[in-house]
């Protein structure tokens, strides 16, 4: 499976974004998946997940209230709404299975910038 992560840029602190990641294949559907990210220096992280079909979600506490997980299993989409960004929030991003991500599928993220 192919993951494409898309709709990163620069966003001021306190604007949002909104993050896409297409998968190639429907099997998608069935996995609980996460959005990562990786800061420079820092160890990739997992900010977000959505189970498969109840769409039961965690969130870390650094993105807690101001991040929102969401997918689309007809068109095997998944989705983050940042808002409220904060300079600690640049990352290179990436969506992946979760909680444990399967190596084959890391596609090459998505850059978003916090900054003024």
């Amino acid at each position: 499976v192919q993951l494409q992560a898309s709709g990163g840029g620069l966003v001021q602190p306190g604007g949002s974004l909104r993050l896409s990641c297409a998968a190639s294949e429907s099997i998608f559907s069935i996995y609980t998946m996460g959005w990562y990210r990786q800061a420079p220096g820092k160890q990739r992280e997992l900010v977000a997940s959505i189970t498969s079909v109840r769409g039961t979600t965690y969130y870390a506490d650094s993105v807690k209230g101001r991040f929102t997980i969401s997918r689309n299993n007809a068109n095997n989409t998944l989705y983050l709404q940042m808002s409220s960004a904060k300079p600690e929030d640049t990352a290179v991003y990436f969506c992946n299975t979760a909680p444990r991500p399967l190596a084959g599928w890391w596609g090459q993220g998505t850059l978003v910038t916090v900054s003024s």
